[in-house]
């Protein structure tokens, strides 16, 4: 209906391209699809600013990463951090979460692998985690 009455307000004559809500039409006609995601689905959020926020400490570290040494160095601690920011998303302490995917993953079947990603892994590993041997070293 939305987008019907959208396509409806585009037909006025007195409707000039400058307006702000021919703007307004024409934006939300150029990304109907996205749009009919979050009409869809209450749950899904309207922005992404909450990502932005969790991201923004790896801007802060800049200086830091120019010592990655390769492109293939940069793109490893991109990973890390994307990793570490998701585990941050759904209050995952990242130290026990990473001990024990890293001795899980060997073991876990491939086809499974979304089982060892923050969000699922806390559901199913967080109550019993694997723990390293060097953790009852001392």
């Amino acid at each position: 209906a939305f987008f019907a009455w959208c396509h409806q307000q585009r037909q006025r004559m007195d409707l000039v391209n400058s307006d702000p809500l021919a703007k307004a039409i024409t934006y939300a006609e150029n990304h109907q699809e996205q749009l009919k995601v979050y009409l869809g689905a209450p749950e899904v959020p309207i922005d992404t600013n909450h990502l932005e926020r969790a991201l923004r400490v790896i801007p802060m570290g800049r200086k830091n990463w120019l010592f990655c040494w390769s492109e293939v160095g940069a793109k490893h601690v991109g990973i890390i951090q994307s990793l570490l920011t998701t585990c941050r998303l759904h209050q995952v302490n990242p130290y026990p979460y990473l001990v024990d995917v890293l001795q899980r993953v060997a073991l876990h079947p491939a086809r499974d692998v979304e089982e060892l990603t923050p969000r699922v892994w806390k559901e199913r590993f967080a109550a019993n985690p694997l723990h390293s041997d060097l953790d009852h070293a001392h």
